[in-house]
């Protein structure tokens, strides 16, 4: 099992737990969907983690989107 720190991850991808949820599941079903993987990853292991491994690799980060005044 691979352990990745939360804290890990929200310092390089989102400011907000639930943005990272997000951003992981719909990376992890791109995967799952067959898309490839941006970081090295065996066959067995499954998709949510290869989503997390790519998020504290900066691969994958969100995207930040400003209001419309």
């Amino acid at each position: 099992m691979t352990y990745i720190a939360l804290e890990k991850l929200l310092d390089k991808s989102c400011d907000s737990v639930y943005k990272l949820v997000i951003l992981a599941s719909k990376r992890a079903l791109e995967i799952a969907e067959g898309q490839p993987k941006l970081v090295e990853a065996g066959a067995s292991v499954k998709p949510s983690t290869v989503a997390l491994q790519e998020v504290a690799e900066e691969k994958v980060k969100c995207k930040k989107i400003k209001p419309k005044d």
